[in-house]
């Protein structure tokens, strides 16, 4: 069990914190293994959900309160207004050119099984940029943090170099 809980320590350190009170925890006391469910879960929340069309007209953007309680669900993503219009954003450094082409294939493939898309951009050789923000209500929706969810669990590692931009 202690060679398990240092493998899930050095594996999900990057998780966000997680509340000690949790329906998961065991024999009363806060295991590595525990915290790891209880973080796990949380993030499994935005990712295990599908984004919903965006053509009704119930549909608003949120609020910058509300986008700052989600945002803590997508690590590496940040807020950013641009002309007025909330919107996710993100960028890594790639090994090449063509590995920027992998992530956006990998990004791709996630968007069109979601329906919604995000502003892919490649900077320079190796500096990928991307904004996920809901078009049709000019703002942010739960769908830009369910598809920054869904692509943070992407396995990109091999495409980043050493030390990738947040």
């Amino acid at each position: 069990m202690a060679m398990m809980n240092r493998v899930l320590h050095s594996r999900f350190l990057f998780l966000p914190k997680a509340p000690l009170v949790s329906p998961f925890l065991s024999h009363g006391r806060l295991t590595l293994y525990d915290e790891y469910k209880i973080r796990s879960h949380r993030i499994l929340d935005l990712t295990s959900k599908k984004c919903v069309p965006c053509d009704s007209k119930d549909v608003r953007p949120m609020s910058e309160q509300s986008a700052n309680e989600l945002l803590a669900q997508v690590q590496g993503w940040n807020l950013l207004s641009e002309d007025g219009v909330m919107k996710l954003h993100r960028s890594w450094k790639v090994k090449s050119f063509t590995k920027g082409l992998e992530l956006f294939q990998l990004v791709a493939d996630v968007a069109e099984a979601e329906g919604h898309h995000p502003d892919l951009h490649l900077v320079g050789w190796n500096n990928v940029k991307i904004d996920i923000w809901t078009h049709s209500v000019g703002g942010l929706t739960e769908n830009d943090f369910i598809l920054a969810a869904k692509i943070n669990s992407l396995h990109v590692e091999h495409l980043l170099r050493r030390k990738a931009a947040a």
